[in-house]
């Protein structure tokens, strides 16, 4: 569950010198340095403990609201007392033990490190190893680093997801695509 931190409160100084001026050779006119307007400059951040916020702001009030009380900006961490589930890679080698041989049905995501969509969907896929932990397996397989296995599968475009179950490939999903998506093909395979 979330929990409700300190306000923190940012400071800003102000202030920009000009320190050269316009060339006496162009034909606009000389301007002598002199001071403009202040441009913000960072100084850090400071937390602020103010009662009236901590206990006025909880997860069901409304957020503008807590910035038209003098605009604090309140942050609520989530909880990360949890170790984040790292989905692993296999190689070609592993192929066959891992995957095709495994008990419970098996997500494989094809994936390659220059390929941004693959990106975005590790974390999804991360978060729904967590979820189906013990009913499902989940494995990564670099496309770069293991061809023969990505080309057993006629894998032409990454990211791709696989799902097997008993040896055999089941559905497959090609590109990033939501959490939902992924996790109503995994719900038809998930042993009960």
């Amino acid at each position: 569950m979330a929990s409700l931190l300190d306000s923190v409160t940012v400071t800003r100084v102000f202030s920009l010198p000009i320190t050269s001026s316009i060339s006496p050779a162009s034909k606009v006119p000389s301007v002598s340095a002199r001071r403009i307007s202040p441009v913000p400059e960072f100084r850090g951040l400071k937390a602020s403990r103010k009662s009236s916020v901590t206990q006025s702001a909880s997860l069901g009030t409304n957020l503008g609201s807590r910035f038209a009380r003098g605009g604090r900006i309140v942050c609520e961490a989530q909880d990360t007392t949890a170790a984040p589930v790292e989905v692993p890679n296999i190689s070609d080698s592993e192929w066959q033990t891992q995957v095709l041989e495994s008990d419970v049905p098996v997500l494989v995501e094809f994936w390659a490190p220059w390929c941004g969509p693959c990106r975005m969907i590790h974390p999804i896929v991360d978060q729904l190893a967590k979820d189906f932990a013990g009913k499902f397996k989940f494995y990564k397989i670099n496309t770069d680093e293991s061809p023969n296995t990505a080309n057993r599968y006629s894998i032409r475009s990454v990211p791709t997801v696989i799902i097997f179950k008993d040896g055999e490939k089941k559905d497959s999903i090609i590109g990033a695509v939501p959490k939902e998506t992924l996790e109503k093909t995994i719900e038809r395979f998930v042993v009960e």
